[in-house]
């Protein structure tokens, strides 16, 4: 596909990253003309140096023949102008990431004519929501229209899943849950049934969503549901996962430096306690509570305060703790310093973003549905549908010759998630869902041996 993205920050950045490697036809279009330099050097893309928002420099990006115009700019004004332009000279599909509130609504997307509207505070407020609703996990990511969701769960001492194959879980439990992926120290590992879990092992699991907290409840692994919330920072991703939160009945209390941003936020939320206070100070965080509440939530607008903050919550065993970082070259190190729960707003986007673009492509050109990058971006998980043309249809899973470094992790038959054994089978207009190590999976025969 023919792709042009507008601004190229830490957004942008990470889609020329993701679409390169996958063989997009790129155009990257920023103000800095050296760092339009530093990208066509660094990825094999075109460049553009100028205003994204501009006819003559969108003509010159060749937007008219685009498939797929993207504008990422930290400036919502620009980012849905630059679409419009882009519409008007002839682009197929556009998408802006819009930040305000006012903007970001379904009215306003079709009224101006995009595709899709992204925004990263909203974005990172759904995940931490996700992440809430079931406190044992450290990831959860909806999954097939929200028929399946992956969960993610670090296995620490005493964790009753240690020392149980995983042959063992789905009989002995009566659980409609898989496990499809094993981080073990750096290697990601696809399990089979006689596979062993070890403490310390990250875990990605396979279930439906009303059968996850069950499944936890059923092996002992249980956690108080969160039912109080501290929040440092009062920006927008606070404002967002505040009305996230209202329907779960969570008492909720925002840290705040800025007296206008903590008067202003407390007039938008009535039903939130708002505190102007100094969060990053030991004293203030102790006098309003943080050792009573359940879960606390660090989302400054700086790294560092997140981390520290973090990090002394975990020492003095708040039971949840969740840390929004916008440097993504600091996610590897604080999951080693024990900091399992990291949100990235704009890694989050890109994702959002890259899913889409597969998504127009494949429904094009391929059996993909809707892919995800699981297990720190090590492994994926491909939403394949089953064609007529697939050369083991109606064959037992066990007697398919599947390639060694996937599984099977589910299938959905009218509209039922089916978590498989060796004895079920694929058939027909089956939506497939694949865990993979190996990238750029088109479709299910991609995934027999020859």
């Amino acid at each position: 596909m023919k792709i042009a993205i507008i601004g190229c920050g830490k957004i942008g950045l990470a889609l020329i990253e993701q679409l390169s490697r996958e063989e997009h036809d790129l155009i990257a279009v920023d103000s800095d003309a050296a760092l339009v330099e530093e990208i066509v050097n660094d990825y094999d893309v075109q460049g553009v140096a100028g205003n994204g928002a501009s006819f003559e420099v969108l003509k010159e990006a060749h937007v008219q023949s685009a498939d797929l115009v993207i504008a990422t700019t930290e400036q919502d004004e620009v980012n849905i102008l630059a679409c419009m332009v882009a519409k008007k000279l002839g682009s197929a599909d556009t998408i802006a990431r819009v930040r305000n509130p006012e903007y970001f609504t379904l009215f306003m997307g079709k009224e101006l004519g995009l595709n899709m509207m992204v925004n990263p505070e909203y974005r990172a407020a759904q995940e931490i929501s996700s992440i809430l609703r079931i406190p044992m996990a450290i990831k959860n990511e909806p999954f097939a229209n929200g028929r399946a969701e992956m969960l993610e769960l670090k296995l620490g001492k005493d964790n009753p899943l240690i020392g149980k194959q995983l042959s063992e879980l789905g009989g002995t439990h009566k659980a409609k849950i898989l496990v499809c992926a094993v981080k073990r120290g750096e290697e990601v590992l696809i399990p089979k049934g006689n596979f062993m879990l070890q403490e310390g092992d990250t875990v990605t699991v396979i279930t439906e969503p009303k059968d996850s907290i069950r499944f936890f409840k059923k092996i002992g692994l249980t956690q108080a549901p969160v039912r109080s919330l501290m929040i440092l920072g009062g920006g927008k991703t606070t404002y967002y996962l505040a009305r996230e939160l209202q329907k779960l009945s969570i008492r909720i209390k925002i840290l705040e430096s800025d007296a206008r941003v903590a008067e202003r936020l407390a007039e938008m939320l009535p039903h939130v306690e708002v505190v102007h206070a100094d969060g990053t100070s030991q004293d203030v965080l102790l006098e309003e509570g943080l050792l009573s509440v359940d879960a606390l939530v660090t989302l400054t607008d700086r790294d560092e305060a997140n981390v520290i903050v973090s990090m002394y919550a975990n020492s003095v065993k708040v039971p949840k703790v969740i840390t929004s970082i916008g440097n993504l070259s600091y996610r590897k190190m604080l999951k080693q310093a024990g900091l399992e729960c990291i949100v990235s707003p704009k890694l989050l986007t890109a994702d959002q973003i890259t899913t889409y673009v597969r998504g127009k492509q494949n429904s094009l050109e391929t059996s993909v549905l809707t892919l995800y990058r699981i297990v720190d971006d090590r492994a994926e998980a491909i939403e394949l549908l089953a064609t007529p043309d697939f050369r083991a249809l109606s064959t037992p899973i066990r007697n398919i010759p599947f390639a060694s470094d996937l599984l099977i992790a589910g299938i959905i038959r009218d509209d039922v998630l089916i978590i498989p054994g060796g004895d079920d089978t694929i058939e027909p207009d089956d939506h497939v869902i694949v865990v993979t190590t190996r990238p750029l999976t088109d479709e299910l025969n991609d995934l027999l041996l020859s």
